[in-house]
């Protein structure tokens, strides 16, 4: 299976969100690649400013069983047993980093933790993303951008 691993910065402007995405959907189709992965950054530490987020992606987003990261930095938040109620979908979507956002849309999923990153002020969360999965109309335009 080709893997890529790729990382964009924590709150691009969309135009160059569009590019990147334009040029990374080129790559994957000329090379096959099959999955993409990297991680998705909350700007600042504090989980409870993003607790709309975080329930929303323990309760539709997490990754399958088998992709599922182990946690291995000495820092995290357990998101996904900390914030066990339901979310408020609007206030979730718009909290959310650009980045996942996409990723989101097209099916992709995110680790159970955020690492946490007090150098960068920051919470990493592991996301993936199975390009076979893809809705088809976002996969045509993601080609038409990709031109």
């Amino acid at each position: 299976m080709d893997i890529l691993f790729h990382f964009v910065d924590l709150r691009p402007d969309p135009d160059i969100l569009r590019v990147a995405w334009g040029a990374m959907t080129r790559f994957v189709d000329e090379e096959g690649v099959e999955m993409l992965f990297g991680c998705s950054s909350f700007h600042g530490t504090d989980a409870q400013s993003y607790a709309d987020a975080f329930a929303m992606l323990r309760q539709r987003h997490l990754a399958p069983k088998r992709w599922l990261p182990k946690v291995k930095a000495p820092d995290v938040l357990r998101f996904a047993r900390a914030f066990r109620r339901a979310p408020d979908t609007k206030r979730a979507m718009l909290s959310m980093p650009p980045l996942l956002r996409t990723y989101l849309l097209m099916g992709g999923w995110v680790s159970d933790h955020a690492v946490v990153d007090r150098d960068l002020n920051t919470l990493h969360v592991f996301t993936g993303l199975d390009i076979g999965r893809i809705p088809p109309a976002r996969a045509r335009a993601l080609r038409l951008v990709a031109g």
